[in-house]
């Protein structure tokens, strides 16, 4: 018999072997900002303790929740520290990151619930790229089957999966070791409301640092996404990244979520609506013409996109991507570039002083 964490369990020879190199693995330290993540918190931690990994710290870094999400993480057997005041999760983070003994650290979010071999994974990455950044993606299926969480996780992970070398290791399955974090100063706590690793990613390469993208360490998200969730978030995340982007002068770059491809997308459909607002104004039907050549051509560089899409949950679920995707979901996208550039540009909200 192998004791193993809270269970036993006879095991095989070859699953024995198994064991033990991956008890012989460094230890990894999981850090987990959280704030009112009640909902969630629970369900992450569980799957983090049913890990197949057996040398790992799990830190919970609570954010001055106001819900009961604090109480939840102390039924766990992990390490809770509390700020003294809700600081963001830049410094959730770093403040775990400085109070962790692993010898790799492994940034997730309290929405996500990792794999059983997740953690496997990421000691295996981790050993064969030394000095480089890691990261990890959403598995194609979140955690709840509605059709607006399917559409974003199929939509994260084909983004963010499409280069070896990304432009950014989301910090929803961050790999990195201490001393690099240490050195780099961690993640900006003075900064927009999100994107800080992308900050953070760009920072670190800058410096010479390798960033790898590894799409065996995954984690499945908590998005419960309804329309309206959906079309919120893409409107948040395009206003900050355009700022951001314009303050970086990468606005037009191929960047994880913020590909060429989302960017066509967005384009082809401002055109198609320009065309056919013409059209009815002027009442020349001809400038409409050009309207299903462009949304041929737009479907044609997204191909890859809708080819996973389709591969992860049929025909059914592709036509609805493909509608929802050139037909609604580029308006919330261009309108939260459009409000964001116009805030960079107007200096709103101390918009031109991005770090």
């Amino acid at each position: 018999m192998i004791w193993l964490r809270s269970r036993h369990r006879k095991i095989g020879r070859s699953d024995r072997l198994s064991f033990i190199i991956i008890h012989m693995g460094r230890k990894i330290s999981v850090i987990i900002p959280n704030f009112n993540g009640s909902a969630t918190i629970g369900r992450c931690l569980e799957a983090v303790f049913d890990s197949r990994y057996d040398d790992f710290e799990v830190i919970v870094v609570d954010d001055c929740s106001t819900d009961n999400s604090a109480e939840i993480t102390g039924l766990f057997p992990c390490r809770l520290i509390r700020l003294d005041r809700h600081a963001g999760a830049s410094r959730a983070r770093n403040v775990g990151a400085l109070s962790s003994s692993g010898e790799i650290l492994f940034f997730m979010d309290a929405d996500c619930v990792m794999q059983a071999d997740t953690l496997a994974a990421v000691e295996r990455a981790f050993t064969e790229h030394d000095r480089t950044i890691i990261g990890g993606t959403y598995t194609r299926l979140p955690h709840d089957d509605r059709f607006y969480s399917a559409f974003q996780s199929v939509f994260i992970h084909y983004s963010e999966t499409r280069k070896e070398e990304p432009d950014y290791i989301a910090s929803h399955a961050m790999v990195i070791s201490p001393g690099i974090f240490r050195e780099s100063g961690g993640f900006p706590e003075d900064f927009l409301p999100i994107l800080e690793d992308v900050e953070f990613s760009h920072r670190l390469r800058r410096s010479g640092m390798k960033l790898r993208m590894d799409p065996s360490i995954l984690v499945r998200h908590i998005f419960n996404f309804t329309l309206h969730k959906s079309l919120r978030n893409a409107f948040r995340k395009s206003l900050y990244w355009s700022m951001y982007s314009l303050k970086n002068r990468d606005l037009l770059a191929d960047s994880g979520t913020a590909s060429l491809e989302l960017k066509t997308n967005v384009v082809s459909f401002a055109v198609m609506m320009l065309l056919l607002s013409l059209a009815l104004i002027s009442g020349k039907a001809v400038l409409s013409f050009p309207v299903p050549f462009i949304l041929v051509f737009n479907i044609l560089v997204n191909r890859h996109f809708f080819s996973a899409i389709y591969e992860t949950k049929g025909m059914v679920f592709l036509v609805s991507s493909v509608l929802y995707y050139t037909l609604i979901y580029p308006f919330a996208v261009g309108a939260g570039s459009f409000m964001g550039i116009s805030r960079f540009y107007l200096g709103s909200s101390g918009s031109r002083d991005i770090r």
